[in-house]
């Protein structure tokens, strides 16, 4: 069964802006937040919980996560390519976010990674190797100065 060229990238992180990346196993060094691509019948959302749950174990119902209604098109790289329909080429990946108050560990799918860390945001975003989760991490301190002040406004 083929993959469907429809994914999620969720950016994982905290307060402070710590961020989670997760170490591909099909390709040690790479590094990357949770990614994964939509089952049929899933909405985005349910497809963003699936994945975390599955990639970190973490249970996210008492967590934030936000749709940043960020979307890439982006081609698969050759290597992974076997896994989508012959005629695929691009998939489109929707982006989220998911708060936590604090660092926490997680259990890693082992049959798709390697290992965890958690890093700055400045850290991260130089280490993955996805151009559009760089950009996503290097969103974060906007991101939530922003929504900090319309808090704060609501306050």
């Amino acid at each position: 069964m083929y993959k469907t060229p429809v994914s999620v990238l969720v950016v994982i992180y905290t307060l402070d802006l710590q961020v989670l990346l997760l170490e591909r196993a099909d390709h040690p060094g790479y590094w990357q937040s949770v990614t994964g691509s939509q089952h049929e019948g899933e909405t985005l959302a349910q497809t963003a919980i699936r994945e975390v749950v599955e990639e970190t174990g973490l249970d996210i119902n008492n967590s934030q996560l936000t749709n940043w209604h960020i979307q890439n098109q982006y081609e698969i790289f050759q290597e992974w390519r076997w896994r989508y329909a012959p005629s695929v080429t691009h998939n489109t990946e929707h982006v989220f976010g998911l708060r936590l108050s604090k660092p926490v560990p997680v259990t890693v799918a082992t049959q798709e990674h390697l290992g965890f860390i958690w890093l700055p945001w400045r850290e991260a975003a130089e280490k993955v190797f996805s151009l559009s989760n760089a950009q996503a991490i290097r969103s974060l301190d906007t991101r939530e100065k922003t929504t900090g002040s319309l808090q704060s406004k609501k306050s």
